[in-house]
């Protein structure tokens, strides 16, 4: 493998205390794994990273809209096609739901293929008088609460490795082989969803654009685009041998890319300016975001940005906010300013998870769909009246039945925890709340583009949004 001549070793990186990184109890075994990652072929491709960081752009400029979702933390039991044709689905059909809605593209980007280390707030965990490490995700040590299973493992990377890669293989093929095609949306929620609020309501939207596509047909226009989609995946940046391990060299442009997933944020607890993951993440070529939470100043994104894209790059960073339903209203609106006065043109894009997490009475850690809405309505409401777009959102969501955030058409109250909560970390969206989510989403973006006028109005026709 060539030498990655503009990218700091793993010495220097480890030089500089990085936050939230595994202990290795053979640091030669965490050498030589990674020895392994590096001879491995790339997850994406140094092109894909290109494309999604143009149609970023797109996003910045106000003429489409992101949507990020997937799980909180991925399991390596959950690669299961089940599973990940269930996340899909909920994904597409929010994605119709917001480009029929709305009319504008959206970029689709999948929170998969990746996402399998997580930020904890504590190093331990203790139960019943035992403490052990705290569960970093799968791709530091297991969920189950022993010895064994709480130890760091640098051979999990390679687990990283091999179910990204099934799970990239399998997106691939349905996004690529008929899954996604327009003509099928009609059973990406033939089930349970059907007889929901939301459902119901999505049977509507879909009989709408059958009628829209029937009509294009009989005008002799048929594209493929209305039959595939691009769909592109992400993950947090966060384990420092797993990340620069995948970073290799372009062919083509002799740059330096990660090719663990096609879009890398940088996290709120690992975001220090002259910190290991803005050093590392700064000299790779692949669209960047940044999570801003509530501690974030308009001078902390300013040097974030000037940092990570010091030639202002369209599309390059993307700004990640997750200040809290009650917050957001408040800050959201000087970092925004400031920003956009300082002449720099990012996405910006709104996770109203993290900052609305709260635990119920039965011990269940979970999140109200109020306040989750709330945020977006705060995150769209700045935007607005500052007349800057609102980009997209970032959701932590599943494609399953499951009980694990309170509220919703559904009315989930706190006694219904109990009864599907599957996540081993942060709670998600079920499917329900999903659409239901898009519905109002769409909404408030009709409502932004109005306020706009007519400029801010891209192409519409079906073909050219659903790609």
């Amino acid at each position: 493998m060539p030498e990655l001549p503009s990218l700091p070793t793993l010495k220097d990186l480890h030089a500089l205390n990085p936050l939230q990184q595994p202990t290795y109890a053979d640091p030669g075994e965490a050498t030589d794994v990674v020895r392994q990652l590096r001879r491995l072929p790339p997850l994406v491709f140094a092109g894909e990273c290109d494309e999604l960081r143009t149609k970023l752009a797109g996003v910045a400029a106000g003429k489409a809209f992101l949507l990020q979702g997937g799980d909180c933390a991925e399991t390596f039991a959950g690669v299961t096609a089940a599973n990940i044709q269930n996340k899909l689905r909920t994904l597409l059909s929010m994605s119709l739901v917001l480009t029929y809605a709305a009319q504008v593209p959206v970029v689709k980007v999948g929170r998969m293929a990746g996402q399998y280390t997580k930020p904890r707030s504590s190093d331990s965990e203790t139960r019943d008088g035992v403490t052990l490490p705290a569960y970093r995700g799968d791709a530091v040590n297991g969920f189950d609460f022993t010895e064994e299973a709480r130890k760091h493992d640098p051979q999990r990377l390679l687990g990283v490795y091999n179910a990204s890669s099934a799970t990239l293989n399998l997106v691939r093929a349905f996004v690529k082989g008929g899954f996604a095609d327009m003509r099928t949306m009609h059973s990406w929620n033939s089930d349970f969803v059907r007889n929901s609020p939301a459902g119901v309501r999505y049977e509507q939207l879909t009989a709408e654009i059958e009628r829209a596509l029937a009509f294009i047909e009989a005008c002799g226009i048929v594209s493929e685009q209305t039959r595939t989609v691009d769909f592109y995946s992400s993950h947090e940046g966060l384990s420092l041998e797993y990340e620069h391990a995948m970073t290799r060299i372009d062919s083509r442009t002799h740059r330096p890319y990660n090719t663990s997933g096609h879009f890398v944020w940088i996290g709120e607890r690992t975001r220090q300016l002259d910190g290991a993951h803005v050093e590392l993440m700064r000299h790779v070529r692949n669209p960047i975001g940044v999570k801003l939470g509530p501690t974030t100043s308009a001078d902390t994104a300013l040097e974030l940005a000037d940092r990570i894209d010091p030639d202002g790059e369209p599309g390059r960073i993307t700004f990640i906010t997750r200040m809290g339903a009650g917050k957001i209203r408040d800050l959201l609106p000087d970092v925004v300013e400031k920003v956009t006065a300082s002449g720099r043109q990012v996405a910006w894009v709104c996770d109203p998870m993290h900052g609305n997490t709260f635990e119920s009475a039965n011990g269940y850690k979970t999140r109200a769909f109020s306040d989750v809405i709330d945020e977006v309505n705060g995150f769209f409401d700045v935007h607005d009246e500052l007349g800057t777009w609102p980009g997209g959102v970032h959701i932590e969501l599943t494609g399953d039945d499951v009980t694990e955030c309170v509220g919703g058409a559904q009315e989930l109250v706190e006694a219904d925890l109990s009864s599907r909560y599957e996540t081993l970390c942060d709670p998600r969206l079920n499917r329900n709340q999903s659409l239901e989510l898009a519905f109002q989403v769409a909404e408030r973006l009709v409502q932004s583009r109005n306020s706009r006028g007519a400029d801010a109005a891209v192409a519409t026709t079906a073909p050219a949004l659903w790609a």
